[in-house]
């Protein structure tokens, strides 16, 4: 049974379920949060004359509120079921993405507890939620020196942790990862070559970058339709990049140095206007302030708000939406007790989590990830991996994007 319909007003809303007040300021009514005006305001206004107000999808914004409740009401045992012991036949550890983070956790969970009752095994997991990121990674992966002291199954998305001859690929050498996924993969990635050749590495899903153009800051122009066209002199100090998403950053700066070199990268951050984290840069896009960005680079997870706001313009890029992939490490010696694991993980429940509730592309064949027509993904490519000390490239395009951004704090 829903929980909220269009016809409550937003206090009746943030009264019974007080959690929710975290989508209305992240999703455009912080306003309504400051100076108590949602005592005022908010006693009055139903929700669905507040979304109309900002050309959100009713039925997407009401499924966003309800999701929240549901989180809070699911995070406590979740988080808690999970465990971490010194006694254990497999460790699972990593990042999930922040909105299917619990979703995911209950499916795993569930598959888990089957699993050790069937094979009478002793599984520990972790599975934190990406926002944590780096530190995270710093502590538990980067400064493992051992491979014993290694997950046995590795979940995360990026470049960096992955390719840093520091880290992962320090291990990788020694050919103690296996992809033991699927052979076919889903039909809107069979274009891309984005298996693993050399069978280290498995993806089970990706996160693509789209273009948000704001029609009434574009005036005249052209809409941008490739990423060479925002690389363009017009749109300098007209574009909103994620750089507080770290990973899909990196594999922006990525492809754009693999395709328009250095000279790309100096463009791309010359063409910077605001530097913050997706959920910010559509808020700011929306906002009436002054300074909007013309053309907002997102996830396209952040799209999903976004269907009935006329002045924005969602592009798929021509060239390829660029993705930051979505990776699950398997050790090659534990292989025969983690192939049902890693099928699960890799599997059609995982993957329409991720796809249709993150709108996260899923690799696994059976998924119908409802993707644009004209939906094709950039993908870095595993030549230009396997030839390449990534890693390092990272750090160069950093360096260099950063140098040339005008000022602006990164």
């Amino acid at each position: 049974m829903s929980k909220i319909s269009g016809n409550m007003t937003i206090c009746e809303i943030i009264e019974a379920y007080p959690e929710t007040s975290e989508v209305f300021i992240s999703n455009g009514f912080d306003k309504f949060f400051k100076n108590d005006s949602i005592k005022k305001t908010g006693k009055y206004l139903k929700l669905e004359s507040a979304i109309k107000t900002k050309g959100y999808d009713i039925s997407t914004y009401i499924k966003m509120l309800e999701e929240k409740i549901d989180e809070e009401n699911n995070i406590v045992d979740i988080t808690l079921r999970q465990e971490t012991s010194k006694v254990s036949d497999i460790k699972i550890s990593g990042l999930l993405p922040c909105p299917v983070r619990i979703p995911l956790l209950e499916s795993i969970d569930s598959f888990l507890s089957k699993f050790e009752r069937k094979m009478s095994l002793k599984v520990d997991y972790k599975l934190e939620a990406a926002s944590i990121g780096a530190d995270w990674l710093e502590k538990n992966i980067t400064k493992v020196s051992k491979i014993e002291e290694f997950p046995d199954i590795f979940i995360s998305a990026g470049f960096d942790v992955f390719f840093d001859q520091e880290s992962i690929c320090k291990f990788k050498e020694k050919n103690v990862f296996i992809d033991i996924t699927e052979e076919d993969i889903n039909v809107d990635f069979k274009s891309s070559n984005i298996k693993d050749p050399k069978q280290h590495y498995s993806i089970i899903s990706v996160v693509p970058a789209v273009f948000m153009v704001n029609l009434e800051e574009l005036g005249e122009q052209p809409i941008p339709n490739k990423w060479e066209d925002i690389l363009k002199p017009e749109f300098d100090q007209k574009v909103a990049l994620p750089v507080g998403d770290f990973d899909l950053f990196n594999g922006i700066l990525l492809n754009i140095y693999k395709e328009f070199g250095e000279e790309g990268v100096k463009r791309l951050s010359r063409s910077l206007l605001k530097s913050m984290h997706p959920a910010q840069m559509v808020k700011k896009s929306l906002s009436r302030d002054k300074s909007k960005p013309t053309v907002t680079i997102i996830p396209y997870f952040f799209t999903k708000m976004m269907k009935d706001v006329s002045k924005i313009n969602i592009v798929w890029p021509e060239d390829g939406a660029i993705v930051c992939p979505i990776f699950m490490l398997v050790k090659r010696d534990k292989q025969n007790i983690l192939k049902d694991i890693a099928a699960f993980i890799g599997g059609c429940d995982v993957g329409e989590i991720l796809s249709h509730r993150g709108l996260f592309p899923s690799l696994n064949k059976n998924v119908e990830n409802n993707l644009p027509s004209n939906a094709v993904f950039k993908w870095l490519g595993w030549d230009y991996i396997y030839n390449n000390d990534i890693g390092k490239i990272i750090k160069i395009t950093n360096d260099i994007f950063k140098k040339n951004s005008n000022g602006i704090a990164i």
